[in-house]
């Protein structure tokens, strides 16, 4: 599968999966429809997420929305617990009447970052955590029911207690092509080819071909389903490879223009700085100094 669209694979009978990351790793832009928590247990995490490069230190959670793209690179000597669930799960247990789309809006209106929640808030969701950790961990009979309970009890913390967000950020997000496995798989297809070449020059006609899809009728399918054009989709996917490349290297810019499939440093200097808002060279120096 494409890197672009991670499709995970569950150990256990429904749609939930735990583990444990230890010490430095980097995982390049993704996007996965199932809900992502991560909690920090010791050390920092850079996260990439809506145009910025967040900090997430010991003790807090990120939680990233279904079909929401992030990447993050960890320090040395930390661990994160990293928790995934399918959102249909819940329509599995006990609210078959509710609808996907409600729970989509409901965890990307709220606060990402425990930093933004209450502290008692912070706690419980913690606790929640530190249970489905354990139950996934230790497997003990009735497991299915303990770590059902505990989500459902995170459910219920994000309808009454997590904070919403001043206003709703946009963020890259697929939501609208998550419960169709066919526009899934037409997707991960052009994820997949955007992710071998997207060094080269792409055309319209070029991707169109690959899917099997007239070049007019590609254009709407892939507005239809990522709220965005090709070329601006391609040119987002380029910044956040090169802010990606920019967080964990210290490269000439030419380099990093050149791997991240920009055709000229000037190009590059500029479409970066009208989206993220400072220049490359900025951008890089305010991460390593935050190292």
């Amino acid at each position: 599968m494409s890197l672009y669209l991670e499709i995970p694979e569950w150990p256990l009978p429904f749609p939930f999966r735990a583990f444990e990351n230890v010490g430095e790793i980097i995982v390049p832009p993704h996007w996965h429809k199932e809900i992502e928590m991560i909690y920090v247990t010791k050390g920092s995490v850079n996260i990439g997420y809506n145009e910025q490069i967040i900090q997430v230190h010991e003790g807090e959670v990120f939680v990233f929305g279904s079909g929401e793209s992030h990447y993050f690179v960890a320090s040395p000597g930390s661990n994160r617990v990293v928790f995934q669930f399918d959102l249909n799960l819940f329509q599995d247990t006990i609210a078959k009447e509710k609808s996907n789309r409600e729970w989509v809006n409901l965890f990307e209106r709220a606060e990402n970052h425990s930093v933004h929640w209450p502290v008692e808030v912070k706690q419980k969701v913690i606790a929640c955590l530190e249970h489905l950790f354990y139950e996934m961990e230790q497997l003990e009979v009735g497991y299915e029911y303990a770590i059902k309970s505990q989500l459902l009890n995170l459910l219920t913390l994000y309808y009454r207690e997590i904070p919403r967000k001043p206003a709703v950020f946009k963020t890259q997000n697929f939501a609208e092509a998550l419960n169709n496995q066919e526009t899934l798989e037409r997707l991960n297809t052009i994820f997949m080819y955007i992710e071998n070449h997207y060094e080269e020059v792409i055309s319209l006609d070029e991707i169109a071909t690959v899917t099997g899809f007239s070049p007019s009728y590609f254009a709407r399918f892939f507005k239809k389903n990522t709220g965005q054009t090709f070329m601006q989709f391609l040119t987002d996917y380029r910044i956040n490879q090169a802010k990606y490349i920019l967080s964990h290297e210290e490269l000439p810019m030419i380099e990093v223009a050149e791997r991240a499939g920009f055709n000229s440093v000037k190009t590059f200097h500029h479409v970066f700085k009208e989206q993220v808002g400072i220049s490359p060279l900025k951008f890089q120096k305010s991460i390593f100094r935050n190292n």
